[in-house]
């Protein structure tokens, strides 16, 4: 019921964006056609990637509401990821041919004019929209734990700050009447946003690789086994990032004379102690050895004496 009630808020706010980046995309293109600005086509463009952007994690929300099957027994959760690592490369698309439009416009110079009022009035709608969009993103996406609508949240914050460089330019072009810094505005732009969409296709390689940002999750771990009677030295304790849930999976050591159901019940402890301290936890793996059992050096994994 969680689960199912996590994708719902996605796709909702999935359509939410979808719906909003279309008007603005849409009015930001026809209104600098028609009022001769580069800079709100060039913004009206970012907001038209934003559109593909949002019916990706549209689609993705669909994927990761199937369940668990033969070909991926842990569920399509990582879809979320996949996506994140997309849209990445579909933002800085956008950006690298917004600065090969503008480049050819500084090397072949046309007869350049100062943009029609109506320009900054756009951009004024556009900056209250994204930023009404990029807020409600960014709470759905901290609510569901999905970094897909963190990412595009942020992709929508980043384009508040797009907009307002761009009615910077508008207004410093009306002030200075130099329509040339429309065109420099709109560079500017173009390279902000291929910065972003690296940040953001490199902070997607972490949890692909199965690797976590915050590794205080080690410690509490330790700390859960550390409350179980009976079991000690918690080693080759790995943890990875499916999606928004942890996959914790733990080596402990356990007096070897006490029969199995007891061994068997111990795991149960340390694995509920876990679920109790970490939020998120989608399964959690506990082998158990013989106390002083564990000769063999550890070649992956996380111990305690390797936190201190």
């Amino acid at each position: 019921m969680v689960k199912k009630s996590r994708e719902k808020k996605i796709i909702k706010a999935s359509w939410f964006a979808v719906i909003g980046n279309t008007f603005l995309s849409i009015l930001k293109i026809v209104i600098g056609i028609l009022s001769g600005s580069f800079a709100v086509i060039a913004d009206g463009i970012d907001s038209a990637s934003d559109v593909l952007t949002s019916l990706i994690t549209l689609f993705t929300a669909h994927i990761i509401s199937r369940p668990p099957d033969l070909k991926y027994p842990f569920g399509y959760n990582k879809a979320d990821t996949v996506a994140t690592k997309l849209l990445a490369f579909i933002i800085f698309f956008a950006g690298a041919q917004l600065a090969i439009s503008t480049s050819e416009r500084f090397i072949n110079p046309t007869e350049l004019k100062i943009p029609d009022t109506i320009a900054i009035y756009v951009i004024i709608v556009s900056i209250i929209g994204k930023y009404a969009l990029a807020f409600y993103l960014r709470k759905t996406g901290n609510t569901t734990n999905s970094q897909m609508l963190i990412a595009n949240a942020r992709n929508m914050q980043n384009d508040v700050i797009i907009s307002l460089s761009v009615l910077v330019g508008l207004i410093t072009t009306h002030i200075f009447k130099l329509p040339v810094i429309d065109l420099i505005t709109a560079f500017a732009v173009s390279i902000y946003i291929m910065f972003i969409a690296f940040r953001i296709f490199m902070q997607s390689n972490r949890e692909l690789m199965d690797g976590i940002e915050d590794t205080e999750i080690y410690e509490e771990i330790i700390a859960s086994v550390k409350k179980v009677t009976g079991v000690s030295n918690p080693h080759r304790i790995r943890v990875r990032k499916m999606a928004h849930q942890y996959i914790i999976a733990l080596d402990v050591e356990i007096d070897g004379n006490i029969n199995l159901y007891e061994a068997h019940n111990l795991c149960h402890e340390v694995e509920h102690n876990i679920k109790q301290i970490i939020p998120n936890v989608y399964d959690v793996i506990v082998h158990p050895e013989p106390t002083g059992d564990n000769d063999t050096e550890e070649v992956f994994g996380i111990s305690e004496d390797k936190l201190n």
